[in-house]
């Protein structure tokens, strides 16, 4: 079966879409410092104002910024609350209205912390001076306390704020390390840093702590009573790090309580915790067993409040869950990720009922809810940068205009959707982009652009990078490979234990049907990814000689090397076993590394020199052997950076890379012919 559909015009005129006029030019890297990133919506509790964060890229100081903005429900009024250079995040509403917080490590703040704002009038100020900092937060339902989740020092450290003695030396100490987890990204080397509950009186200025101990603790929720905090713990019998479990456990909120644990299952429980609005009880996620943690499809459940059976809502479902919230009416708001797509639904926890609140080819998500039963949401779709939306009666208003300005003078590409069958009888569907100048007749070269995760998925929503490529006359795919989410649980994880072969069958699969295309020229195809997609892109050209250009990015390849150097130690005793218990498995999933004389693929190889999560190692490896084997290949390391690529010079220096070695391979004159096969 071979389908393809449109973005339908309904879709593209209910957020606003641009047309193709005349003078309108195409998207170029430096547009990177144009896009204000919208995040985190949240509703005042008189519904009259939400507020929300946006995030950019300032080019005269190479760093990032985020501030907080405020929008009036009617759409009339926009406020910029915060401006300051060291930036602001999660703002939230004191329930009673009067303030609102916000998080940042301004004025000379070493670490996060919560600073508040009288809505009255007046400047913001510091609330807080946590030594740690302060990761999450959340207000009581009185308005007169806060929830802190704080990383606690390694009490091995040295006390940050002592003054050094004369003559005592700079050089730092070892690194001791006795932890199983013993590395995380951007986090660097764990020893004895462990994240727990405090509790913070506004009045008195005072924390206390609430849950102090060997674990690790996060998504806290006060009850509407005040009485009780209810959070997620990761813990286990003896080392915690080696059994990981989390569950969900309630506390009276003061100090020395004694926590009451309310699921056992072996899966992961998650949050945001919701707690129903009498209080009996406490909506939260609920994953897959350990050994599939990579592929997670997160359900829904509750249990009572105090204690009994949980109640799983969504197995029917079968799709992704996200962000449970109660309604007033005692009804569960959630987001639902349904291929390539993304809505707001609500489910009648009484008979399982699901009412979805909007549909269509769009990407619909992090919202928050007022009484009056209006949700603020950020809504995209192809044509449409993320922008904050209005949710009422199933349909969609625009509220924030941070794009506008820039946008209109932007000419979109056309993204389509379609879908095809691998060889062995799976349904494959992925994403198509036009170049946005386009024309019938035309061939043009393809750049096969592979998601990361697996665990996710490429959607109906903007895309910087894909429209980049649309701009610079690439034809785009992206394509939900076995893995990816949004299309039921056994789809994801179909690829279990099984790295690198599904994938590539539903890639090739979705390349086959996209070369039958009459504007396709498929002597010009390019592949790359980030991630697994840098890994995925490593495993299709040791199998398949049509690409003529591949970029890997934060990829691997020799999979026994990452045991130990990567962040990843849990999933792989549980996913592969050992490598010596299972040698000849770790080998199999390794053959790009061990058959890389099948390569013949020039490839650019980029990664963070600091990535704990996918290594730089994985890309040297990869370049050497290319290297020693005469394929043209290249090697790109960020310094100071992790595996999200961070500073703005950085990420423009990336994207004209990928322009520039894309290029040099795919680029001459277009043929208005049909190419050789």
């Amino acid at each position: 079966m071979r389908t393809i559909t449109t973005v339908s015009l309904l879709v593209v005129l209910s957020l606003g879409s641009y047309s193709l006029a005349q003078g309108r030019r195409p998207l170029n890297v430096d547009d990177l410092y144009n896009l204000k990133e919208v995040r985190d919506p949240q509703r005042s509790p008189d519904g009259k104002w939400v507020a929300y964060t946006v995030a950019r890229a300032i080019k005269e100081t190479d760093k990032n910024d985020t501030d907080i903005w405020m929008v009036s429900w009617d759409g009339q009024q926009q406020v910029q609350v915060t401006s300051s250079a060291e930036g602001e995040s999660t703002p939230r509403w004191s329930p009673d209205g009067k303030y609102l917080s916000f998080l940042s490590s301004r004025q000379g703040a070493k670490k996060a912390q919560i600073w508040l704002m009288n809505r009255a009038g007046g400047e913001a100020y510091k609330l807080t001076d946590i030594k740690g900092g302060i990761s999450d937060y959340a207000w009581s339902p009185d308005s007169k306390r806060f929830v802190l989740v704080v990383q606690d020092p390694d009490p091995s450290d040295p006390d940050p704020d002592a003054e050094k003695k004369e003559g005592e030396t700079k050089t730092p100490k070892p690194i001791v390390i006795d932890r199983y987890y013993f590395k995380a990204d951007v986090s660097g080397y764990l020893r004895g840093e462990r994240t727990h509950l405090q509790v913070f009186d506004i009045a008195a200025k005072k924390a206390e702590p609430l849950t102090p101990g060997a674990f690790d603790e996060e998504s806290p929720a006060w009850s509407p009573d005040g009485t009780q905090i209810a959070f997620i713990r990761r813990h286990g019998d003896g080392d915690v790090d080696k059994a990981p479990n989390h569950d969900l456990f309630v506390i009276e909120a003061r100090a020395g309580a004694t926590e009451r644990r309310l699921t056992t299952t072996t899966a992961d429980e998650s949050g945001r915790l919701a707690w129903s609005p009498d209080g009996r009880s406490i909506a939260y996620l609920l994953g897959d067993e350990l050994k599939y943690s990579a592929y997670d499809q997160n359900r829904l459940a509750i249990i009572p409040a105090g204690g009994g059976q949980p109640r799983v809502l969504t197995d029917s479902l079968d799709r992704p869950v996200r962000s449970p919230a109660w309604t007033a009416a005692a009804s569960i708001l959630m987001t639902v990720v349904d291929d390539r797509s993304e809505h707001i639904a609500k489910l009648n926890p009484a008979d399982g009922r699901i009412e979805r609140l909007i549909t269509g080819q769009r990407v619909v998500g992090a919202f928050t809810a007022g009484a009056d039963g209006g949700l603020a949401v950020i809504a995209s779709t192809p044509t449409d940068v993320p922008e904050i939306h209005a949710l009422e009666a199933g349909k969609l208003r625009r509220l924030s205009h941070q794009n506008d300005e820039w946008v209109k003078t932007l000419q979109p590409s056309t993204t389509e959707g379609f879908s095809t069958t691998a060889k062995d009888g799976t349904e494959v569907h992925g994403l198509i982009v036009k170049p946005n100048t386009f024309l019938p007749g035309r061939r043009y070269p393809v750049l096969l652009r592979i998601h990361g995760g697996p665990n996710g998925q490429d959607s109906y929503s903007w895309n910087f990078e894909r429209e980049l490529f649309g701009a610079n006359g690439y034809v785009v795919v992206a394509v939900n490979y076995r893995g990816s989410n949004g299309r039921g649980a056994a789809y994801q994880k179909a690829i279990f234990a099984d790295w690198g072969n599904k994938e590539v069958v539903d890639l090739l699969a979705a390349m086959d049907y996209v070369q039958s295309l009459d504007y396709v020229d498929s002597s010009r195809l390019g592949l790359g990814g980030w991630s697994y997609g840098g890994i995925l892109t490593n495993y299709t050209i040791a199998t398949d000689r049509r690409f003529k250009a591949a970029i890997s990015g934060a990829g691997s390849s020799n999979q026994i090397s990452m045991y130990g150097t990567d962040m990843y130690i849990t999933q792989y005793e549980n996913e592969l076993g050992a490598p010596w218990k299972n040698q000849d498995l770790w080998i199999k999933l390794s053959y790009p590394f061990f058959h890389a004389d099948r390569i013949h693929t020039p490839t650019l190889f980029m990664g963070g020199e600091k990535d704990f999560n996918v290594p730089l190692l994985g890309g040297e490896q990869m370049y050497q052997a290319l290297r020693s084997l005469g394929v043209d290949s290249q090697l790109v390391i960020y310094p100071n950076q992790y595996h999200g690529i961070t500073i703005p010079s950085y990420k423009k220096d990336r994207l004209e890379r990928y322009l520039a070695w894309y290029d040099k391979y795919l680029k001459s004159v277009p043929s208005t012919t049909p190419p050789t096969r």
